[in-house]
């Protein structure tokens, strides 16, 4: 079982690769490896790393480089993000997919040729590397449908085509890609339940109950805290292969509808829960570090979101994400599959959803102390 976090950089957030410093990198890193964490998740800033579709600038691709060697230095392996994409309600896009050269990112044959030259420039930078875990084609991309609309046969034949690459790019490596919920649960998605669950290496979902579930239910309500485990059985239902893993690559407790008090508490609930699920590859916490409220416009969740502060201190957050970590590598916490009692999915994505039927009849079994597994039907 891998305990990591998706590192987001104490100083400047990910404005940080503008004035890239290694030392505030590596200072981060060992305050992340001090709790006992195993991995990190990083977000490269497609417009800062590719400003030209034939340009992927060495100095950014160096930078990463160094990135990789530091976590290293650390006992940290790193998973690379590639399409930056969408960061905390922002969304990065270079020049020359906007204004006069609007193209569509999923469906336009040239800016796919440019994302797989970026694909190429980094592997070549990073396969060699002994703690390079792969690529995720982007964060959460299907939030970017809403000015690059998709079919879903071309959102399929986007992600095949970009995997492809990684694969022929970094061979033996698992590469994945990753969306935020609506994939599961809101009708006429162009990514589909199928491409998330079958496409890549690894099905990874991103959990967080500000979706509905902690407004609806309460912030440590049955429902809130089975959450994950909930995705990730739903997740499982969807792959052909029944072995397949699934990576919990985002959870987090957000603010204002997990309280800073309360996160603890949601950490512990929310982890006991999802790691009686079987073939859980591992729990990326979103995330390292503090927002610095210097930096403005953010939504008011995205700036205490860190186990860690700006100044690395370890949050109460943190030490109940230490403590897990801790107690599972000593055994006094079993990693094990639970029993589970199969149940049919029925309805349509909606159905799926925080008070939709079929949500509300499997986190009804998670009420009563039922752990229930999902059969399609």
């Amino acid at each position: 079982m891998r305990f990591g976090v998706n590192y987001t950089p104490s100083t400047g957030w990910f404005h940080h690769w503008l004035d890239f410093s290694i030392d505030d990198v590596k200072a981060d890193f060992e305050s992340i490896a001090g709790l006992g964490l195993d991995h990190v998740r990083v977000f490269p800033l497609w417009p800062v790393f590719q400003p030209n579709r034939g340009l992927v600038r060495p100095r950014a691709v160096e930078q990463l480089a160094q990135m990789l060697d530091a976590a290293h230095e650390t006992g940290l392996d790193v998973q690379v993000d590639v399409l930056q994409g969408h960061l905390s309600s922002f969304d990065f896009y270079p020049s020359w997919v906007q204004t006069w050269h609007r193209r569509n990112i999923f469906a336009d044959p040239e800016v796919i040729s440019g994302q797989r030259f970026y694909i190429r420039t980094l592997a070549e930078a990073l396969k060699d590397k002994p703690n390079f875990l792969g690529f995720t084609l982007g964060n959460e991309v299907n939030l970017l449908t809403e000015s690059n609309p998709c079919t879903p046969e071309q959102a399929g034949e986007w992600i095949d085509t970009l995997l492809a690459e990684c694969d022929t790019a970094a061979p033996g490596f698992p590469h994945v890609h990753s969306e935020y919920d609506a994939v599961w649960y809101e009708s006429e998605h162009s990514f589909l339940p199928e491409h998330a669950a079958n496409k890549g290496a690894m099905t990874t979902v991103h959990s967080w109950v500000f979706n509905g579930t902690a407004q609806r239910y309460g912030p440590l309500s049955p429902e809130s805290v089975h959450h994950a485990e909930y995705l990730v059985e739903l997740a499982k239902a969807h792959a052909e292969d029944v072995r397949r893993p699934v990576w919990l690559q985002e959870v987090g407790a957000a603010q204002p509808e997990i309280s800073a008090e309360q996160a603890p508490q949601f950490a512990e609930q929310t982890l006991a829960n999802v790691l009686t699920c079987s073939n859980l590859w591992g729990v990326t916490w979103w995330c390292s570090h503090d927002v610095d409220r210097a930096l403005v416009d953010f939504p008011e969740r995205e700036y205490e979101l860190g186990l860690l502060t700006t100044e690395r201190k370890v949050k109460p957050l943190g030490e109940a994400i230490a403590r897990i970590v801790r107690d599972v590598a000593k055994g006094d916490v079993t990693v094990a599959p639970a029993e589970r009692t199969p149940i049919k999915l029925h309805g349509d994505r909606p159905a799926w959803g925080p008070g939709g039927a079929f949500f509300e009849e499997w986190m009804t079994l998670a009420r009563d102390g039922v752990r229930a597994s999902i059969e399609l039907g």
